[in-house]
């Protein structure tokens, strides 16, 4: 059959709804073979490559049909913003992230505006080895807590890990989206 069906574009990482376009049989191959979501397009009456002139590919991590096999669910790592809107999703709304996500832009901010009352500036301040020092001891203490089987202090020195190894991250000018792609990556 070569008549439309709705998918539903899904962002991989995040579950989020970035849009929905109509797919048939020629734009579901082209897409399959390129990895790129086509769709066929209604008021172009063609075929049409998401991002073929603002480069906001849809990147397709997997393809699913639904039950009735009426619906197909394509999930994808974007390319910048999905909406021709410039917004993250044609629904309005923002890359959602997470609060470590959140916590590295605090980071970032004292960072950039540091102050004498914050010990993230003070950090900063001590410099790269000292920052890295921190992340080696947090680990070893997460280490401990894990072989003397204590979840309670096992989170709390998790959270001291992970916090440290923003800091860390920050330091070197990397972001939290940099190591989800890579883990993405692995994961493939």
């Amino acid at each position: 059959m070569n008549e439309l069906v709705p998918a539903i574009i899904q962002h991989s990482l995040t579950g989020q709804v970035l849009m929905l376009g109509y797919v048939n049989d020629e734009s579901l191959a082209k897409t399959k073979k390129e990895n790129k979501v086509t769709f066929y397009s209604r008021s172009k009456q063609r075929l049409w490559t998401k991002g073929e002139t603002s480069g906001n590919f849809l990147n397709v991590v997997s393809i699913q049909e639904d039950c009735d096999k009426d619906t197909y669910l394509i999930k994808v790592i974007p390319e910048g913003e999905t909406c021709h809107k410039g917004t993250f999703s044609c629904f309005g709304e923002k890359e959602p992230q997470g609060f470590l996500h959140e916590l590295q832009q605090i980071i970032q901010e004292r960072k950039n505006k540091p102050s004498q009352k914050s010990y993230t500036s003070e950090l900063f301040k001590k410099g790269t080895k000292k920052i890295a020092q921190k992340v080696g001891e947090e680990a070893t203490e997460v280490i401990l807590e894990a072989m003397d089987k204590n979840k309670e202090l096992l989170a709390e020195e998790t959270s001291d890990l992970l916090y440290h190894l923003l800091v860390l991250l920050t330091d070197q000018g990397l972001e939290l989206k940099e190591i989800e792609s890579k883990l993405l990556e692995r994961h493939k």
